[in-house]
């Protein structure tokens, strides 16, 4: 189970530096998805869903039509935690196109 305590942000913002398709916002990783349309957004979301209900763990999520942006911190701590990067790197996982085993878009 990933440690839910806050982790130091050096070692988040050294995980975004190596690639991970997120930024740091704060105490959030944030990613924005872009797809064709909004059943394709919303394909997105259930398939970010089903990973989130596996690691116990959800981001916050807002569809905007194509868009769909996630903002991850674990709230019951008021910071970012390993959790946090393992759903982040969980979700990267899913590619371009929200299928899983490719590299998602930051």
């Amino acid at each position: 189970m990933a440690r839910r305590g806050p982790i130091d942000l050096a070692i988040v913002d050294a995980a975004v530096a190596q690639g991970m398709g997120w930024r740091r916002d704060g105490d959030e990783l944030v990613k924005t998805w872009s797809g064709r349309d909004f059943a394709e957004a919303l394909a997105y979301v259930n398939r970010v869903g089903e990973l989130s209900e596996q690691a116990g763990h959800h981001p916050d999520i807002e569809i905007r039509w194509d868009k769909v942006t996630l903002r991850l911190s674990t709230h019951s701590v008021g910071a970012l935690t390993q959790a946090d990067i393992d759903l982040a790197k969980a979700i990267d996982g899913l590619g371009p196109t929200g299928e899983r085993g490719g590299k998602g878009e930051q």
